[in-house]
């Protein structure tokens, strides 16, 4: 497994999917992708079937953490939030999300309860504290090769050339990676990109229905990211397949219309391994 700050020197610009259980992990790396992003957002949607307004704990993220490293070989950026607290909070965070496999995570600047990034009626903390709480996760660390990406919710609140001032602060505070939030236009991804050039990776975040406009991975390197990530868009195609596998057998009263549109007993047991399991416990018998 490449490590995920070897991918970012070596990639024009990085695509992470969204994943949010060892299930969609599984198979976002049997798909073929090198990386992937754990969505608090996710989360939310998928173990408390609520909204991404800060209801997720640190625990529920770390427990689903660890599992995800434990079934897959790919290297997994960490949807932080607030890092659930002040400094200290965040010190436990980075050390307990680095300890069950996280290769970046994400810590952000917005007030608790946080909400999600594409939501209207966010507010962020002072400078001063979110530079407290990235030199505490850069102190929290014990490995170099665990990144710390430093995440500004500035733009929808104190507007571009603050969020953009906010990423200067948090970059000499030692984040490794820095992801401007909810840009509104390309004219404001060319200069969140002019502005870091050759200093830092950038992270662009794609919300189907969000604030910034939609672009492929090609086309944000050439705008000059990094790393871009796709955080929900598995648990939204998720819900729309569920709305409709659930609707059909509740119309239907059989699966059979179904069939087309969904795995089979035997398909689903070869994807997750279930014959070189059985083969292996032979071994002990």
């Amino acid at each position: 497994m490449k490590s995920l700050k070897s991918l970012l020197q070596s990639s024009e610009c990085l695509l992470v999917p969204g994943i949010y259980d060892a299930l969609s992990a599984l198979l976002a790396q049997q798909a073929g992708f090198q990386a992937a992003y754990l969505s608090g957002a996710s989360i939310a949607y998928t173990r408390l079937g609520r909204s991404d307004v800060g209801l997720t704990t640190y625990t529920e993220v770390e427990q689903t953490l660890s599992r995800i490293a434990d079934r897959v070989d790919l290297p997994i950026i960490v949807d932080g939030d607030t890092g659930f607290g002040n400094a200290l909070n965040v010190m436990r965070t980075v050390k307990g999300f680095e300890k069950a496999g996280a290769a970046m995570i994400q810590l952000e600047d917005q007030t608790f309860p946080k909400r999600c990034g594409h939501l209207a009626g966010k507010t962020v903390v002072a400078v001063e504290e979110m530079c407290g709480k990235l030199k505490a996760a850069v102190d929290a660390r014990r490995s170099s090769e665990t990144l710390i990406l430093a995440r500004t919710d500035a733009v929808a609140v104190e507007g571009l050339d603050a969020a953009l001032e906010r990423a200067e602060r948090y970059l000499e505070c030692g984040a490794d990676v820095l992801f401007v939030e909810a840009l509104r236009t390309e004219d404001q991804m060319h200069q969140a990109c002019a502005r870091f050039k050759g200093r830092a990776p950038l992270l662009a975040n794609m919300v189907e229905g969000g604030m910034t406009p939609i672009h492929s991975a090609s086309e944000l390197g050439a705008i000059g990211f990094s790393v871009v990530i796709f955080p929900g868009g598995a648990a939204r195609a998720v819900a729309h397949a569920l709305q409709a596998f659930y609707g059909l057998l509740n119309e239907n009263g059989s699966t059979a219309g179904s069939a087309s549109a969904m795995l089979n007993f035997d398909q689903l047991n070869e994807a997750i391994g279930t014959p070189a399991l059985l083969e292996q416990a032979k071994r002990y018998e």
